[in-house]
């Protein structure tokens, strides 16, 4: 795959706790400069991002993270905020102890309410596989979908696992036709980008694959 095209599904990202407004400026300006679908960053930094990067790359970021046990009205107005401060795509987290306890309409309910807080911006639902196991992990393909989200995101970076070859699959293999695949965490080269890509994933959330990029020089 060429290097341009796989830049243009990352969503590049940073959300460490001790980010601060020169970090994500920088983030900015490699995003656009390598193309990449998005820059993804912490909520209190989204309204400051869109003015400063004036429409020239797409604006992400997340809700209910890392943990996903806010409450429902919470995600809803973290994503109205998000929103009203210029965001154009939200990643949210679910409650995994949701989902633990098969609580599949709360689940489905939560997800709907965001997606519409969203006003029609794309919405990203996070599940966390790394806590997961298979039939949970097939019964969240199932519960995105019919929330009618765009995307399924394995992780969020913050647990004990990242995205793996098998779960991107296994999304493939269970989600809808209008769902979309994210994977994040762990990406660390270029080898493992085209790998989730050619499993079937449309976004890739990492930082790594521009700074390897810029470090090799290789746009």
């Amino acid at each position: 795959m060429e290097i341009r095209e796989l830049l243009g599904k990352c969503d590049h990202t940073q959300l460490s706790v001790t980010s601060t407004w020169e970090d994500i400026r920088a983030l900015i300006d490699d995003g656009i400069r390598y193309s990449t679908a998005s820059v993804c960053i912490p909520p209190c930094y989204v309204r400051e991002a869109k003015k400063y990067a004036e429409g020239r790359i797409a604006i992400c970021t997340v809700i209910g993270f890392p943990n996903g046990y806010n409450t429902s009205a919470v995600k809803v107005f973290e994503t109205q905020e998000a929103v009203a401060n210029g965001a154009d795509e939200i990643d949210m987290v679910i409650n995994i102890g949701d989902l633990k306890a098969k609580n599949y309409d709360k689940i489905r309910a939560e997800i709907e309410a965001v997606k519409a807080a969203c006003g029609g911006k794309i919405l990203k639902v996070i599940i966390e596989t790394c806590l997961l196991n298979e039939e949970e992990k097939i019964k969240m393909c199932e519960i995105v979908t019919a929330a009618k989200a765009d995307f399924i995101k394995t992780s969020t970076g913050f647990s004990k696992g990242g995205a793996t070859r098998e779960d991107v699959a296994l999304f493939k293999k269970h989600v809808g036709k209008n769902v979309k695949i994210k994977a994040a965490g762990g990406i660390a080269s270029i080898k493992d980008a085209e790998d989730f890509v050619a499993l079937g994933a449309d976004r890739l959330g990492t930082s790594r694959i521009v700074k390897i990029v810029k470090e090799e020089h290789l746009v």
